[in-house]
């Protein structure tokens, strides 16, 4: 029983952060563009195509709060969205875009690291991973910097409603595997559906329980 009262109080504080009015502050694409960072951030990364902004805008209860699209590798800085005065979104450039340009790629790997190195108020990084794919190569290879830079992150499976139950077990014991080699990850996934709003409600309050630690 007190656990389940836990896990109502666990729910009820991310829908309390996340029922805050959100907007968009900005984009910037080198990290010397940012001003002085005035409060705790969450950013999300993935690959091109892997979900992310229909994750933020089932996060935030938003139809357009980021905008999405058939066409992979749309986002080329970083957008920061203000959530409630509580904590800054940070909408990250997808990677693994085949077609983008080698002078692209460097320059948005470039603003990645930077950010990734030089962000104090980065509180947690939300890894998106598609589950119809899986961690990829360039998965493993953020997954490896994000452990060299000391940023937390969490492995967030998205798309899980286009799936069946035994290909989403598997994919998340294949990811049980691989995040015990890293370190600066969490321990297990978080499966999630923008579609049907399964996972948002965990994920909302995993970040509201991270600000609220971070704040004391």
């Amino acid at each position: 029983m007190v656990e389940d009262i836990k896990n109502v109080d666990r729910t009820e504080l991310g829908r309390k952060l996340f029922s805050q009015p959100c907007e968009f502050l900005r984009g910037v694409e080198r990290l010397e563009d940012l001003s002085t960072p005035e409060l705790p951030e969450v950013a999300f990364v993935g690959r091109s195509n892997c979900g992310k902004s229909s994750l933020l805008n089932a996060l935030t209860g938003r139809k357009s709060l980021a905008r999405t699209s058939k066409t992979p590798g749309r986002t080329k800085q970083l957008n920061f969205f203000d959530l409630g005065q509580k904590v800054w979104l940070v909408d990250m450039p997808g990677y693994g875009y085949a077609k983008a340009s080698k002078k692209e790629i460097m320059e948005w790997n470039q603003t990645v690291n930077d950010y990734l190195k030089g962000r104090p108020t980065l509180l947690k990084l939300c890894l998106l991973i598609d589950s119809r794919h899986g961690i990829k190569s360039n998965d493993i290879e953020m997954m490896q910097l994000l452990d060299k830079a000391a940023v937390s992150y969490h492995i967030i499976l998205t798309k899980i409603d286009k799936i069946g139950n035994l290909d989403l077990e598997n994919r998340i014991n294949s990811c049980f595997k691989i995040l015990k080699l890293h370190p600066a990850a969490f321990p297990e996934p978080i499966p999630t559906s923008s579609l049907n709003g399964e996972g948002i409600p965990q994920l909302r309050a995993e970040i509201a329980i991270m600000i609220q630690q971070g704040s004391k």
